[in-house]
């Protein structure tokens, strides 16, 4: 067969350079999309200073009783809150640097990383100033600390528990982990009242305290807008750094540019201006409808409270708006809005549903909820199953909840089953 050139029509949906920075700049947050524009700047001449530190900063000074206002303070180190108590006891003088390096050989679950042999090697010293130096960090807070095994880690914080704990953990920390009181108790002949309250005092130690004294990190939450009554009605205000203005330098506006490679440069620094105010207004009005549309959608729970919140999804405000669902999925990633019950992130008013029998729907929060107060409202002598707690929610607020259902609401509030919460 011969070769033949065919002229054909085809239709091919291409995203130019103006959508794909519309799409990528839709899913920061409003400071995100600052610091962007920032680095942007540094390459860009054209671009003037895009700062709203004073604005943020006042809203922060604003708000000092919510998250947003709260000042991150600077938190020592695991290591060094552990280097800090060595004042508090008299670590010989020709062992403190060697303690200092079992210090710093610990994992951030507070577990000695390193074998005795080479921390013997590397400070010098013999094996019997090694175990000298890791005992004195031993006998720091919080207890467990130095530990070589989840067993030492246990043993450390029960030194008074004897030589039943050691073989217990040495040799059946399966019947431990599995709670399983009959076996335990019939190898070492004890009652199992014994037994269970041996089992609680290993429960209440901590299997990684070198968590317990890591640094939590504050992070400032700043929402996009403002949600509030007035008049009856429910009102959106944005913050400023919601859509930023981005200011052209002046100067380089009328600049007549001979040199060929100066001119296409300038003109594509002036193009990534232009991309860039298009995503941004892209960003803003898309964001400005979902968060209309969900006020509209949870009107109750704004007047009303949690309780009151209504199933709502994705696909339900992607259809309203005529846009793809990641579109809303973007838009609604990483942000958050103020309202008069607090600093609330937009994906909090997406929830899935529970149908109910007559036809109507939960919001699977509003379950939640509730299952939280029966369980945290019971008798404590007579906890309430995953059947009990169906059957109430049925009975005293008309809900109708699979008790698998149940079930994975108690387990995703951290709530054990209820053989365990007596």
């Amino acid at each position: 067969m011969r070769p033949k050139i065919v002229q054909e029509q085809t239709l091919q949906l291409k995203m130019n350079q103006s959508l794909i920075q519309a799409i990528h700049l839709l899913q920061f947050s409003g400071v995100e999309m600052i610091e962007y524009i920032r680095e942007v700047s540094k390459e860009n001449p054209l671009i003037e200073e895009v700062s709203f530190d004073y604005e943020i900063n006042s809203f922060k000074q604003a708000n000092p009783t919510s998250p947003i206002g709260e000042i991150n303070q600077p938190e020592l180190t695991m290591y060094e809150q552990l280097k800090s108590q060595l004042y508090a006891i008299n670590v010989p003088d020709d062992l403190r640097s060697s303690v200092l390096f079992g210090i710093d050989s610990l994992n951030e679950d507070g577990y000695l990383d390193i074998d005795m042999d080479s921390w013997a090697k590397q400070c010098n010293i013999t094996a019997d100033r090694v175990e000298e130096a890791l005992r004195w960090i031993q006998m720091l807070e919080p207890k467990g600390i130095g530990a070589r095994s989840l067993q030492e880690c246990i043993q450390l914080q029960l030194p008074d528990s004897g030589s039943l704990l050691a073989e217990l953990l040495a040799d059946h920390l399966d019947w431990v982990a599995g709670e399983n009181i009959a076996e335990i108790s019939n190898h070492f002949h004890l009652s199992e009242e014994a037994v269970a309250n041996i089992l609680k005092q290993i429960q209440s130690c901590h299997p990684k305290p070198g968590q317990l004294l890591a640094a939590n990190e504050t992070e400032y939450i700043i929402p996009e807008a403002y949600i509030y009554e007035e008049n009856g009605n429910w009102n959106i205000s944005f913050y400023k750094w919601h859509a930023p203005t981005i200011e052209m330098n002046e100067s380089y506006r009328n600049l007549q540019v001979e040199e060929k490679q100066a001119a296409n440069f300038l003109k594509e620094k002036f193009n990534q201006v232009n991309w860039l105010q298009q995503a941004i207004q892209f960003r803003s009005n898309t964001l400005e409808k979902v968060i209309e549309k969900i006020v509209e959608k949870q009107r109750m729970y704004f007047e009303h409270g949690a309780f009151m919140l209504q199933p709502l999804t994705l696909k339900e405000i992607a259809a309203e708006l005529d846009v793809h669902i990641s579109t809303v999925s973007r838009a609604i990633t990483n942000k958050y809005v103020q309202t008069r019950h607090g600093v609330i992130p937009l994906k909090f008013f997406l929830q899935s549903a529970v149908k109910q029998r007559n036809g109507q729907q939960t919001a699977s929060f509003v379950i939640k909820q509730l299952v939280a107060e029966l369980i945290n409202g019971e008798n404590k002598e007579k906890p309430l199953s995953d059947q009990a707690i169906k059957n109430k929610l049925r009975q005293e607020f008309g809900i109708t909840a699979a008790r698998r259902t149940v079930m994975k609401y108690r387990e995703q509030l951290g709530f054990p089953a209820s053989t365990k919460r007596k």
